[in-house]
């Protein structure tokens, strides 16, 4: 399995979610799950498919909060044996986060800017003025400093915060296949420019979820990548 794609779970419930894992059976190894999946079930769901599937989980909670509260929450999830989880980028976040996951694998991204924001978005929420991909750059950079194992950010940011001297991973959202519905989001890019920028994984949702046949869209996004 090419675990460089990974398939988030944005439907319903975990009931759903399994449904969908079992469609895609072996062509896909690693499922995002997210916050509107945690009151139907997320947490059992990403337990299910670690121990008894095998797969790696994604659990995209982009925590944000006073010090202690993210660390005591991040120590409380990664009792689960969780692949990646997000925390908002901000430095003291990032820190406390690896500090509530220190001993176990779970490695911490954090959140530069949502691919669904451009300049206006970030103008009505009073953030700093500013080149949108110049902020996430240097966000991106501020995480990594922080000691965060890996960013998210738009495939359009993604060669410039590869090119960071103190680069570790790059999950890219905001991909779609060529010709695809862009739904929410703004900032995007096809499967094979994400890894070609640079990405390590890309994340897709709708694409895959919502096919009539998601085992061959998600094949179909595998033969894309280089």
């Amino acid at each position: 399995m090419d675990d460089r794609l990974i398939v988030a779970l944005d439907v319903p419930n975990a009931l759903a979610g399994l449904e969908l894992a079992r469609k895609l059976g072996d062509e896909v190894g690693f499922y995002k799950i997210g916050l509107g999946m945690l009151t139907g079930g997320g947490l059992a769901l990403a337990n299910e498919l670690k121990q008894e599937h095998g797969k790696r989980i994604f659990l995209d909670m982009k925590l944000f909060d006073i010090g202690a509260t993210v660390e005591a929450a991040v120590r409380g999830l990664a009792q689960y044996d969780l692949d990646f989880l997000t925390v908002h980028g901000d430095p003291h976040v990032v820190r406390a986060a690896k500090q509530g996951a220190a001993g176990s694998n779970l490695k911490i991204l954090g959140v530069t800017i949502l691919t669904s924001l451009e300049r206006a978005d970030l103008d009505d929420g009073l953030m700093q003025a500013g080149d949108l991909h110049e902020l996430t750059v240097e966000r991106a950079s501020r995480a990594f400093e922080a000691g965060a194992d890996g960013i998210i950010c738009s495939p359009r940011e993604a060669a410039a915060i590869r090119a960071l001297p103190n680069a570790g991973l790059i999950v890219t959202p905001g991909v779609r296949p060529a010709g695809a519905d862009l739904g929410d989001q703004k900032r995007v890019e096809t499967p094979a420019s994400a890894i070609r920028a640079g990405a390590d994984h890309i994340v897709v949702g709708r694409p895959v979820w919502q096919a009539e046949d998601p085992q061959g869209a998600a094949r179909a996004i595998l033969s894309e990548l280089p």
